[in-house]
Order: structure tokens, then C-alpha cells, then sequence
């Protein structure tokens, strides 16, 4: 049996709400923020989702919890650019990095956003087919963030009391290399790698060449180590994320729930789905043993260093805290993980 190697593990909430009670939901994140922090992982993450009951607005939900952690990273898989201002989001990233003292990571993606025809003409008026949903828009988060002057070296702005050269404020220095890119095809990792920014691999991913999940994600790892930009700086990071489902400390009816959840996914991961031929990752379930057993014969967790455990949708707080705590305490110093 292969022997692990993981030294960072973190988090990854969907930030579930009742309709009608979104601040219980809100504060149950958070919270679940702080035991992420007690526990001694290493990150704790939300996704961005919109029209849904989860957290809409990762940047403003990530400034609420950087005054409830003090030493967890705080990210967010991922931002759909395609919604954003490229300036704007990099003044509210930046806010929330400063807030942070350094501990945000940001997860990105590109190309046409989800629910395009119901929301895009309120964010972009008409026309909104016209706009440009490629790579340029994480080359112009990254431009907003890199802290360069705007003009020339004699433009200045006036203020109440302050003179200065103009750029983006606030300047949250390093911010830029804690971005991530959700990787989940040979072109966006190829991209990912020559642009150096720090690869999200997930529970699924585009099936290209093979129907196999884990051969398409090692060749999606081996394109994108090639394709990095040769540079005397640190390499970017790579974290694979994986549904797992621990028992060890639930009662026999939320053992059985857990079992039931498994069971409705399980047919999507027999072939590729859809017309993108989809490719799904089977959940990892059952008793500390058995789930360390199956974790050590991933060979994609063989050639990364950090993983991310992805919270399935619309489980109780009580059972999140369950799993994080089970799978911290029980499983993930099997895998040469230790506390931050």
C-alpha cells in the first residue's frame, strides 16, 4: 500500500441556508469556520454560488469570517468570472485579504457563467453575449492586483487631506500568487500552468482521451507541471479535492443517510456524463479503515501534497461538523498530515 504524503488539508463548505432563515445558515459557515481553526486545519473554503441558497458573495461572507479566525487560510472555489468586474472584485478581494493579515486564497474560473440567460442582461444590460468570458479576465484581476501605478509617474490624485500616484487600494501585497484556478481540462491546466497560477482539482472533471476519472486527472497534473513558467520562485500549488464521508462518531440513522446520499450519485461515476463527458470521482464513505484504505490507493493524492475535503450539499451543520471533526482526527494524520 502506497504511503501518502499530505502536509495541508482544508475544507470546502457549500455555505447551505433555509430560504427564509439565511443569517442561521450564514452563521452555522462561520461557525464551522471556527471548529475548521480548533481542529487545526490548515484552510476552510466556501463556494461561490449564485440564485441558490448558499453563499452568493464569497468576498463579503470571507470578511465576516477573517473576524472570527485568526490563523486558518480563507478561500473561495470558485469565483465565475464572467459575472465580475475584474476592478471592483480585486478592491473587494484586496479588503478582505488586508482584513486577513495575508490569509486569503481565491479560487477562479472562465467562460460562459452558469444561469447566463436569467441573470446576465441584470448584470450587464443588453448585449451581455458581447462580453468577453475568457482568460483575459483573471489577466486583468491579476493586473488589478499586482499593485502597479495607474498613468504615467506624474499622475496624481487629489483627496480630502492626501495627495498620491493612483493605484488599487488596498494594495494587499502577495495576494496575487494565493490565486487559484479550477482546473478540469488539458486546456484550462495548460493555461493554469504557463500563467503559474496554483491549480483546484476537484471530485470531477472532463473525461478527454479516457473514461477513467483518475487517468484524466494525472494527465491533467502531468500537462500542467510541464506547461509551468520556469522561474526562480516557489512552484505553485496543486490541491485535489475529495468527497469523504467518515462514520466513526455518527449515530446508525445518519450512518444510513450517508449510505443513501452515496447510493443516489453512485450511477453518474460509472460512465461520462453529458456532451462534455463529465467524469465524476465515486464518494469515499464508511469507517476511518476503509476510507484510509481507499485514499492511499488514489494515485492522484500520491502526486500532490495538499487535499481538500469537499462537503456534499445541503447536510446539517451538525453533520459537517461531524465529518471535518472524524475525518481531522481519525483519518488525516494516517495521510502525513499534522495540525497547523
Amino acid at each position: 500500500m502506497s504511503v501518502l504524503n499530505i502536509s495541508h488539508i482544508s475544507f470546502l463548505s457549500p455555505g447551505n441556508y433555509p430560504d427564509d432563515r439565511p443569517a442561521e445558515g450564514l452563521e452555522e459557515t462561520l461557525q464551522l469556520f471556527e471548529l475548521g481553526e480548533q481542529l487545526g486545519y490548515n484552510g476552510a473554503w466556501v463556494r461561490q454560488r449564485h440564485l441558490e441558497h448558499g453563499i452568493s458573495s464569497s468576498a463579503t461572507f470571507l470578511a465576516a469570517a477573517t473576524q472570527r479566525t485568526k490563523k486558518i487560510e480563507l478561500g473561495t472555489a470558485v469565483i465565475q468570472l464572467g459575472y465580475e468586474s475584474p476592478f471592483r472584485l480585486a478592491e473587494d478581494l484586496s479588503t478582505v485579504d488586508v482584513l486577513s493579515h495575508g490569509r486569503l486564497n481565491v479560487g477562479l474560473s472562465v467562460g460562459k457563467p452558469l444561469h447566463a440567460e436569467l441573470i446576465a442582461e441584470h448584470v450587464f444590460d443588453a448585449h451581455w453575449q458581447q462580453q468577453d468570458f475568457s482568460y483575459a479576465r483573471v489577466e486583468r484581476l491579476l493586473e488589478n492586483l499586482s499593485g502597479r501605478y495607474l498613468g504615467d509617474e506624474n499622475t496624481v490624485i487629489e483627496s480630502p487631506g492626501n495627495r498620491q500616484r493612483p493605484r488599487l487600494q488596498p494594495y494587499a501585497k502577495g495576494l496575487s500568487e494565493r490565486l487559484w484556478y479550477g482546473g478540469g481540462s488539458l486546456r484550462s491546466v495548460r493555461w493554469a500552468g504557463e500563467n503559474n497560477l496554483n491549480l483546484l482539482i476537484g471530485n470531477l472533471t472532463s473525461g478527454e482521451n479516457t473514461d477513467d476519472y483518475y487517468t484524466a486527472q494525472l494527465n491533467q497534473l502531468e500537462l500542467y507541471r510541464q506547461s509551468l513558467a520556469q522561474t526562480d520562485e516557489s512552484q505553485p500549488r496543486i490541491a485535489a479535492g475529495r468527497v469523504i464521508i467518515p462514520f466513526d462518531s455518527a449515530n446508525q440513522a445518519t450512518q444510513q443517510y450517508y449510505k443513501n446520499f452515496a447510493a443516489s450519485r453512485y450511477a453518474r461515476t460509472l460512465s461520462p456524463q453529458g456532451e462534455r463527458r463529465t467524469l465524476f470521482s465515486e464518494d469515499i464513505i464508511g469507517h476511518a479503515d476503509q476510507i484510509l484504505e481507499k485514499l492511499l490507493k488514489d494515485p492522484v493524492l500520491q502526486e500532490v501534497k495538499e487535499l481538500r475535503l469537499e462537503l456534499p450539499y445541503e447536510f446539517s451543520v451538525a453533520q459537517y461538523s461531524q465529518i471535518i471533526t472524524d475525518f481531522v482526527t481519525q483519518i488525516a494524520p494516517e495521510l502525513g498530515w499534522k495540525p497547523a
